[in-house]
């Protein structure tokens, strides 16, 4: 790492103010106010208010020079600076009026410091009635306190204004809302209209503002149209903040189709387009990023620090980064830190540090102080690149040069570090932002700990992205506590994170209680809920919930449909689905993302309609390798491999290079049809033919495609001669085999690696059982089923779905709480009747609706599915079912009896093949 750059920085802020001044003693010449009942001042002696607010010529002259120079830099927004020269100010005798004070006020709180604010504050307070109740000086201590977030403050200093004006009632709100307090904000914009203030076109901006930060994009929309009946229009500003509030939630596309409803009514001005850029870059639209550039150009706005550093970010993250050079060559007036920042950030991005390096000291002799923020971007990508010595001395020297590591610093380190997977260093950084004690190592000596970095909304959120990864759910609820007791549960993204962290480790109930204590839910928050469900196998209450989002008026996002999507084909809610893409199509009229088309096919593909999948494939123009994947998927799933391999075929005449995904759903395609020579030439032109290296998924295929044809030595040959260690994947797909061709030898070495790597799975304990169960070894397989016992595992309740109507019936094992259990039972008793007459005797299902049936054995609940939907739906209606367990041979037998005795099209998902029962055969050819 270069050594820090030999310019001194600005002194720290803890010297701005000298200890003489620090107090903000007012002259002893102010004069002193008494109040009359009418609220005029009047000095002792009866000496004019006029003559009052006077101050010395002396100290009037004292003060212009500094007054004009504060102005100066609080217009170019160094808070430094103004600062600095306030305090010369002071040491000179000469005191602000109350045109200079609110400009001191603005760059403390620019400069971020609360002791600073509160001296500056404490000045207008022994300044008189001049300063004290002044209503322009009231006004930007509220400002001041609103700006630093600080609502507490702000509150109070709003309360003692004497009179409370548009602008005063305006900073109080802005507070609220920058404090992701919207709904706290709503009622005081109600109260200032009880009050009798009328609020402005900047009272609404503000308001709209605080409900677009935190992603309630409709609620901000909604405020436009009461904007309307109230008589005010809104303005470019008010469209921006919408657009901005987007784009700080990372709503790129929702950002997009606000700016595009936008240019129907307004011309875009130049926060517009410095607002919407990084959207482009959010979304990679390079090309919309361009038109921007041009339309710049084009109506002859000033290419100034602010659009030029979007323009330069937005070129740089979309990979152009000689046009980023070029925006950055042609910026029209001097730049600023921000743009050097920008250019900086390119070079980091380009992978090209010494560039960056040589940016920085440009930076320095161009006369620009580097801050915190160009250190920040250096921290960030040393520790993305895993070299946590160089971020370390970085944070070492920031600090030998008087600069203070922010917050936003120790973000950059956390993020980085768990990005490269530096999860213990990670978590060490963030136990020293705690203040714990435990934290002490090496690395944390040269800062400062009498005075920590408090984390924020964004260090909780990253910590636990790093937890939920992990699944380390003791930790995460530590964090949950530490976030409830410094208040930062209230930030929507800690809430939303905290939700999908619970939703991750299997707690869905906690998930649910902390989505219920939101209470500004956005459309993140609701996500976070649904995919939790999800992801716990709960998709009919995805489904369910997913209508109560749409009932409490908030817009689904690409997110949310892509999610509402899997899970209907988690419950075959095929006519959901249906709804869905007819939501898609009327909310993407120009065609939607691909993303959107593989939800969709996939969603067809588990419900069983696989032609209405390919229809989705050959529409989707262009398509994506991940659109032909999905498609490749979809006939996989249906047991259809010739049609993976012809669409292969198709693949390579398109001129699109396949990716390692095409090749393991090729080699899966090999292993159902049985074409093991097949399976070998596709496996060795990937690194041939296509320069794809094979990985351990590619070789798990392999060993699967060997191990079903009964070569399973040569398959534990090929494991031995892998360039990389197989993982418990790989050894339970070998497992399988060994169960399938009740291979006892092999099976026990497979066992025994499978249970090292991962020892807390049951269906390996299931599978290995069944082993020696088919080899009729009693004693083994009961000494299987007391070494899962003893470990404290448990099976997961079995469980089927059937889809009828707009409702999903769960049946699980062991419940009989269903309001048709009597008529399923009596539907089950007379087709067994049948199957008797037929010579085909099955088991009976009653024995398996007790809760302490055996675990290991097959609960039949697709059965209790299949007899409901014979009693509750349609002769021509498909009956379709999902299961989280793998059938067995029994059930499967049953339902083939019963798609030909009652004519019925039977379709079942077990999680691991796709059934479709037609005139007693089964579209997997009985191999599952």
């Amino acid at each position: 790492m270069p050594p820090p750059p030999s310019r001194s920085p600005p002194p720290p802020p803890r010297a701005i103010f000298s200890p003489r001044c620090t107090s903000l003693q007012t002259p002893s010449t102010q004069p002193q106010h008494r109040y009359l009942p009418d609220g005029g001042p009047q000095r002792q002696g009866h000496v004019s208010p006029r003559r009052a607010r006077a101050r010395p010529p002396r100290e009037r002259d004292l003060a212009a020079p500094y007054a004009r120079e504060i102005g100066a830099c609080v217009r170019a927004r160094r808070w430094g600076a103004a600062c600095e020269a306030f305090a010369s100010m002071r040491a000179v005798g000469a005191a602000p009026d109350r045109f200079l004070l609110p400009q001191v006020l603005r760059a403390c709180a620019g400069l971020g410091s609360p002791r600073l604010a509160a001296a500056a504050h404490a000045l207008a307070a022994k300044g008189g009635a001049a300063l004290a109740e002044d209503p322009v000086v009231g006004n930007a201590i509220v400002a001041m306190y609103a700006a630093l977030g600080d609502v507490a403050s702000a509150r109070a200093a709003f309360a003692s204004l004497p009179d409370r004006d548009v602008v005063a009632w305006t900073a109080l709100i802005g507070a609220h809302a920058d404090a992701g307090e919207p709904d706290e904000a709503f009622d005081l914009f109600e109260e200032m209209q009880e009050s009798g203030v009328r609020p402005d076109l900047i009272s609404w901006n503000t308001l709209v503002s605080g409900f677009a930060r935190i992603g309630d994009i409709g609620a901000a929309l909604h405020l436009f149209d009461e904007m309307r009946l109230r008589g005010v229009e809104p303005g470019v500003n008010s469209w921006n903040c919408v657009i901005s509030g987007c784009v700080q939630n990372a709503l790129y596309e929702e950002a997009m189709g606000i700016f595009q409803e936008m240019c129907e009514s307004k011309r875009p001005d130049s926060v517009t387009v410095a607002s919407i850029l990084p959207a482009c870059a959010g979304l990679q639209a390079l090309r919309i990023g361009k038109q921007l550039h041009s339309y710049v150009l084009r109506h002859g706005i000033k290419l100034n620090v602010y659009i030029g550093a979007s323009l330069i970010s937005m070129y740089s993250e979309c990979g152009e980064f000689d046009y980023a050079r070029v925006v950055f060559s042609t910026i029209e007036e001097e730049k600023n830190a921000t743009v050097w920042n920008e250019l900086i950030q390119l070079y980091i991005r380009e992978g090209r540090m010494d560039k960056a390096w040589e940016a920085f000291n440009r930076m320095q002799e161009d006369g620009l102080e580097t801050d915190i923020v160009t250190y920040n971007s250096f921290i960030a990508e040393y520790a993305r690149a895993g070299q946590k010595e160089q971020a370390y001395e970085l944070f070492s020297g920031i600090v030998d040069m008087g600069l203070k590591p922010n917050v936003v610093s120790m973000n950059a380190l956390i993020c980085g570090l768990y990005q490269h997977g530096l999860y213990t260093d990670a978590l060490e950084a963030f136990r020293y932002m705690q203040g714990s004690s435990d934290a002490k190592a090496k690395a944390w000596r040269f800062l400062d700990n009498s005075s920590p970095i408090q984390p924020t909304g964004t260090t909780i959120t990253s910590v636990l992205s790093l937890l939920t990864d992990l699944k380390l759910d003791r930790l995460g609820k530590e964090v949950h506590c530490y976030a409830l007791k410094n208040g930062l549960t209230s930030n929507i993204f800690v809430s939303s994170k905290l939700v999908d962290l619970y939703g991750k480790i299997g707690d869905v109930t906690s998930a649910a209680n902390v989505f219920q204590k939101i209470g500004n839910k956005n459309v993140v928050t609701w996500n976070s809920l649904l995919a939790a469900y999800k992801h716990n196998k709960k998709a009919e209450v995805a489904l369910k919930l997913f209508s109560e989002m749409l009932e409490s008026n908030l817009h689904p996002n690409l997110v949310t449909v892509q999610i509402a999507l899997l899970s209907c084909g988690m419950t075959m809610a095929l006519g959901y689905g249906r709804e869905l893409h007819s939501y898609i199509t009327k909310s993407w009229p120009g065609g939607f993302p691909a993303t959107l088309a593989c939800a969709l096919m996939d969603m067809y593909g588990k419900c069983g309609n696989i032609e209405d999948a390919r229809l989705v494939f050959e529409c989707t123009v262009p398509k994506d390798i991940t659109v032909w994947n999905t498609m490749m998927s979809c006939y996989l799933l249906h047991r259809m491999p010739m049609g993976v391999i012809d669409l292969f075929d198709c693949l390579e005449q398109s001129n699109i290079q396949p990716d390692p995904i095409t090749f393991i759903l090729l080699l899966s395609a090999c292993k159902q049809e049985g074409l093991l020579e097949e399976a070998r030439g596709y496996f060795n032109n990937m690194e041939d033919v296509y320069g794809i290296k094979p990985t351990l998924k590619h070789y798990t295929c392999m060993v699967d495609i060997m191990g079903s044809a009964g070569l399973l030595a040569e398959s534990l040959t090929l494991i031995q001669e892998m360039p990389v260690e197989p993982d418990a994947c790989l050894w339970s797909t070998v497992l399988k085999a060994c169960k399938l061709h009740s291979n006892l030898e092999v099976g026990e070495k497979a066992a025994k690696a499978l249970f090292k790597v991962e020892p807390n799975n049951t269906s390996n304990y299931m599978v290995f059982s069944n082993i020696y169960a088919d080899t009729g070894l009693w004693d083994s397989t009961e000494a299987v089923r007391d070494a899962m016992t003893e470990q404290g595992l448990h099976v997961e309740k079995q469980c089927s779905w059937l889809y009828r109507g707009t409702a999903v019936h769960p049946f699980e094992a062991g419940d009989l709480s269903h309001p048709a259990i009597d008529v399923i039972l009596s539907t089950w008793k007379d087709l067994t009747t049948r199957m008797e007459q037929s010579g085909y005797s099955p088991r009976d299902i009653e024995p398996y609706c007790n809760v302490e049936a055996d675990p290991f054995s097959c609960h039949h609940t697709e059965k209790f599915a299949v007899c409901y939907g014979l009693i509750s739906m349609n002769d021509n209606e498909p009956i379709r079912i999902s299961k989280n367990f793998r059938m067995c041979m029994e059930c499967h037998s049953s339902i083939k009896f019963i798609s030909r005795d009652k004519n019925r099209q039977i379709l079942v998902s077990d999680g691991c093949t796709y059934h479709r029962f037609k005139d007693g055969t089964c579209s997997c050819g009985d191999a599952w």
